[in-house]
């Protein structure tokens, strides 16, 4: 396992981190949960990925669990806010920064977090209010250092602008080889400001394994045919046209000796300013599948094929759609 700096902080990350979205504490029994916990610390994974809503609050306290006894310096725990936890709880208010990040510390069973997370963009609260509610987060030791999922490129630079306040050093962007979006204006104005990427749904919610034949219904073991983890799991994601494409991506892998989802996780941390891919493993040998991507280079000519292969299928810049169709109200 190889290790990334996050942003400007002092936190190396592994370059595959486990998530916990419609997994842990919900889709997966706690005894194969756990398993992937373990297996993770044996492959190297150091950066674990949650949210207060996963579940509802059962994510962070699985992890809690399955976390206990572990040295507390040997990993790296990161947790959002945002998503509604109750009809009265939500947003990024001063009062809900301060309540949702003592709830989370309960759960998971820890007196900080390394990461915590502003799970979308509030336009009902000042971004003001926001950032020096979380600036006290660290100030108080709760959190190390904070970071943002799915904002845009202006919402990021109003939030650096704002003097005496905590900066972000980590943004969580959908990123795929399917799914480029982040590549037009947020990955650029990060690097400039000392923010890497920690990237969901690497693998295009499985799609990019391969597993996923056109013209079939699902595998019976896989996440799409789970009534509790295939929610947000179809659209343009399972049209022909893309199921397709992916496949014929599968003799690029062949030829580089790796499997698909080493193939779509390398294309991702081949990105300087990603620093980490996020999976949601169900199985201690994805875990170990999707861990052997670190680390792993594709040539320059396999790039360009992917392109030509994908190109059909790709979310273009000015949010033409081609592809996969992100939903802007998924919790992930």
């Amino acid at each position: 396992m190889k290790y990334r700096q996050l942003g400007s902080s002092d936190l190396h990350v592994s370059e595959i981190s486990l998530g916990s979205w419609l997994t842990y504490g919900a889709g997966v029994d706690d005894s194969n949960a756990r398993a992937c916990v373990d297996r993770a610390f044996e492959v190297g994974i150091n950066f674990i990925d949650t949210a207060n809503v996963y579940g509802r609050g059962a994510a962070e306290s699985f992890l809690g669990r399955a976390l206990k006894g572990r040295d507390r310096s040997s990993y790296i725990l990161a947790t959002k806010l945002f998503f509604p936890m109750s009809d009265s709880d939500r947003g990024l208010s001063a009062a809900q920064v301060a309540k949702q990040i003592d709830a989370s510390l309960k759960r998971l069973n820890t007196d900080y977090v390394d990461l915590y997370q502003c799970h979308r963009y509030d336009r009902h609260t000042p971004l003001e209010e926001t950032m020096h509610a979380l600036t006290k987060v660290v100030s108080d030791g709760k959190a190390r250092y904070l970071g943002f999922s799915e904002w845009t490129a202006e919402q990021i630079e109003s939030a650096l602008a704002i003097p005496g306040v905590e900066k972000f050093v980590s943004s969580q962007p959908q990123y795929s080889m399917l799914w480029r979006l982040p590549e037009h204006d947020v990955i650029p104005t990060c690097a400039k400001n000392g923010i890497s990427q920690i990237v969901w749904s690497p693998l295009g919610q499985g799609v990019l394994t391969g597993k996923y034949l056109p013209g079939q219904p699902p595998p019976a073991d896989s996440r799409a045919a789970s009534p509790e983890m295939n929610i947000f799991w179809g659209g343009d994601l399972r049209s022909e046209e893309t199921l397709t494409a992916v496949q014929d991506l599968k003799p690029i892998a062949a030829r580089l000796g790796i499997s698909m989802a080493q193939l779509a996780l390398a294309w991702v941390l081949r990105e300087p300013n990603v620093a980490s891919a996020i999976v949601g493993a169900s199985k201690p040998q994805q875990v170990d599948d999707n861990a052997a991507a670190s680390g792993v280079i594709i040539p320059q000519g396999e790039l360009d094929e992917i392109d030509r292969v994908l190109g059909p299928v790709l979310q273009d810049f000015h949010g033409t759609q081609h592809g996969s169709k992100a939903n802007p109200n998924s919790t992930l």
